[in-house]
């Protein structure tokens, strides 16, 4: 309903697992994928990978959205190519700011994510 209201979103379609999606795409491609984590038959960070890893021309921009704030997931979503990484209790303003922000080929990633990337990966410079 979020994303219908908005006069520059379109929702063109929902999947209940990876299969599904990866199927409802190729049928209906889409700019910008909200895409779940946790799913059955295929998990979004291996649809996000499937998605993303044919290069094609026009291939949508993925944001991981999920209800799990583990780095392993928020890494596994960056290595399979998602532009965003948020959890599923973002306001919907910023959830509507993060999808026109992945649309316009910009990365967003939830602040407690990125607090945790920075604490990990600083002393490394």
């Amino acid at each position: 309903m979020i994303l219908d209201a908005q006069q520059d979103m379109t929702v063109v379609g929902e999947a209940a697992d990876g299969m599904a999606a990866l199927d409802l795409l190729a049928r209906c491609p889409a700019d910008v994928v909200l895409m779940d984590v946790r799913m059955p038959k295929l998990d979004g960070v291996e649809a996000t990978r499937r998605l993303l890893g044919a290069r094609l021309e026009g291939t949508a921009r993925v944001l991981i959205l999920t209800t799990f704030d583990l780095d392993e997931y928020a890494f596994a979503a960056i290595k399979a190519g998602a532009s965003g990484f948020l959890l599923k209790d973002v306001p919907p303003a910023e959830l509507l700011t993060a999808i026109r922000a992945v649309y316009s080929g910009d990365a967003v990633v939830a602040p407690s994510t990125t607090r945790r990337l920075l604490d990990r990966f600083a002393p490394m410079l």
